[in-house]
């Protein structure tokens, strides 16, 4: 489904920004971004610049797209080593729109893609580049969350199965059992669950495209993007994704890595390049890297077949609608946890419940 601004909805905005001395006047709005989740805005009075961030059109999965939630985290690291917009303002449900929404400071720098702006498009700032989100996780990862008031976002203990069991219910039949191609790779992951290596705030949608890179040289993150996922839980969590986001020459990519292409242009670090400077960062223990890896691409499967369902009936984005998306997924999480590629498959309705 599809959202975008009135004449209605868009003067109740302006009012709000008015009121706070944000803005001052008629407003402009341009949608931004390539997420397919909550919908981000870059509001202007033609002097300033702002970014309103709500949640898509209902129906929306149980506990997603809390955007005060996320206001408050992308608060929260305010002031610490990990860069993150400055948020401006609140909303609850009804206050502005029939959803809640945060307004935050405008980013200035590069969201990279398909490929690597100037003045940064060469060996040396795409390695820069590169390093430079390594180092941003691993700062996110050393973040005391305790301290900034986010103990009660997770639950560490026990998070890898429970994690696991959860997403897995999104496309289990009445009975429990998943999806027939998904059958091996759920198998595995359970099987091969290790326990938590450690408890941090995790972003859990860390990738290249949820950065801005500061404009000018040196290649540095100017603000992490996108918290709407973030928890307490594993950090290895946010590590085996963010590896499962960067594309190689000699793989076909999934579609996260497609919004990452810019990482197989010469000069970015290779996956392995990248998890070892994490290793020096930290001291963690990434023997069990390979695990987590495949769940990152196990879960992104999950997330779509769920998706592609609500499509398919009607209620959901239209992107996701195309299956081939799964077998992708499910495609890069057998060849991550070592098992027989899967065979193509013909996807089914989702039941009645």
């Amino acid at each position: 489904m599809t959202w975008d601004w009135t004449p209605e909805t868009l003067g109740a905005l302006q009012g709000f920004l008015d009121g706070r001395g944000i803005t001052h006047g008629a407003l402009t709005v341009k949608r931004i971004g390539d997420g397919h989740s909550n919908l981000t805005f870059l509001v202007s009075d033609g002097e300033t610049g702002v970014v309103v961030r709500r949640p898509p059109p209902p129906p929306t999965p149980p506990g997603a797209n809390d955007m005060l939630r996320e206001a408050r985290i992308v608060g929260a690291l305010a002031g610490t080593a990990v860069p993150v917009p400055g948020v401006l303002a609140t909303a609850r449900e009804g206050e502005v729109l029939d959803v809640p929404l945060y307004v935050m400071e405008f980013a200035h720098g590069h969201v990279v893609t398909t490929e690597t702006p100037q003045p940064l498009a060469n060996s040396l700032g795409r390695r820069e580049i590169g390093e430079s989100l390594i180092d941003t996780l691993a700062e996110l990862h050393a973040v005391d969350y305790r301290a900034l008031g986010l103990r009660e976002f997770g639950r560490p203990d026990g998070f890898n199965l429970r994690h696991l069991q959860r997403m897995g219910r999104l496309i289990e039949d009445d009975d429990g059992r998943p999806p027939q191609h998904f059958t091996a790779i759920d198998a595995w992951l359970k099987e091969n669950a290790p326990s938590e290596s450690g408890a941090s705030l995790i972003h859990n949608d860390f990738r290249i495209g949820n950065v801005v890179v500061g404009p000018e040289a040196p290649g540095r993150i100017a603000a992490v993007l996108d918290w709407e996922l973030a928890t307490i839980g594993d950090p290895l969590f946010d590590v085996g994704y963010f590896l499962a986001s960067v594309p190689e020459n000699d793989q076909t990519s999934t579609p996260t890595q497609r919004l990452g292409a810019a990482m197989l242009e010469d000069g970015y670090p290779s996956r392995q390049e990248l998890a070892d400077r994490y290793a020096r960062k930290t001291g963690r223990d990434l023997s069990k890297l390979t695990w987590y890896t495949a769940m990152a691409l196990w879960k992104l499967a999950v997330l779509y077949e769920y998706s592609r369902r609500r499509a398919v009936q009607g209620v959901g984005d239209q992107y996701y609608a195309d299956s081939l998306q799964v077998q992708a997924f499910l495609t890069a999480a057998h060849r991550a946890a070592g098992l027989p590629a899967t065979q193509p498959f013909q996807p089914q309705l989702p039941q009645e419940h």
